[in-house]
C-alpha cells in the first residue's frame, strides 16, 4: 500500500492505482487519474465523516480550487476565520455543512448553489449597480436595461 500524504491528509492509503517511476531527479510516484482520486477522497469526506478536521476542510477547499479568501467571501466570513478553522480544526457546523454542499454539487457537476454564492460574492465589487430598475412588459416585470 502507498501512504498518500501528497493530498495533505495523513490517513489516506492507496491499495493500487500508483506506481514508482525513475526520473532524472530520483524515484517518483505516478498516480492513475489523480483528479479522480482526489474527487473520491472528497466524496468520502462529505458523505462519511461526521466531523471534519482542519486538514480535511482544507482538502475540500483545495478540491474546489478555492483560496481561503474566496471561500470566506462565499460563505460570508473572514479569511482569518477559514485559516483558523483549517489550523485548529474547530470548524462551525454551519461552515462544514455549506462546504459539504458546495463540494457535493461540484462533484456531481451541479453548480446551482455555487452559482448563487458566486453571484452574491460579487456584490462588493465596484461594478455592482446600487440602483436597480425594473420595467413591466406584457404583465411581466423584468430588470430595465
Amino acid at each position: 500500500m502507498y501512504h498518500y500524504t501528497e493530498c495533505g491528509l495523513n490517513n489516506i492509503y492507496l491499495v493500487n492505482g500508483w506506481h514508482e517511476i525513475d526520473t532524472p531527479y530520483g524515484k517518483a510516484v505516478s498516480f492513475t487519474n489523480a483528479e479522480g482520486l482526489d474527487k473520491a477522497i472528497a466524496h468520502y469526506l462529505i458523505t462519511h465523516k461526521p466531523r471534519l478536521t482542519g486538514s480535511e476542510f482544507r482538502f475540500l477547499r483545495k478540491t474546489l480550487g478555492f483560496s481561503q479568501l474566496r471561500l470566506a467571501v462565499l460563505i460570508g466570513n473572514t479569511e482569518q476565520a477559514v485559516a483558523l478553522w483549517e489550523k485548529k480544526g474547530n470548524i462551525p457546523k454551519w461552515a462544514s455543512n455549506v462546504l459539504r454542499k458546495i463540494v457535493g454539487e461540484y462533484l456531481d457537476e451541479n453548480y446551482k448553489l455555487l452559482d448563487i454564492l458566486e453571484r452574491f460574492s460579487d456584490l462588493d465589487k465596484p461594478d455592482f449597480k446600487a440602483e436597480m430598475k425594473f420595467e413591466e412588459s406584457q404583465a411581466q416585470w423584468k430588470e430595465a436595461a
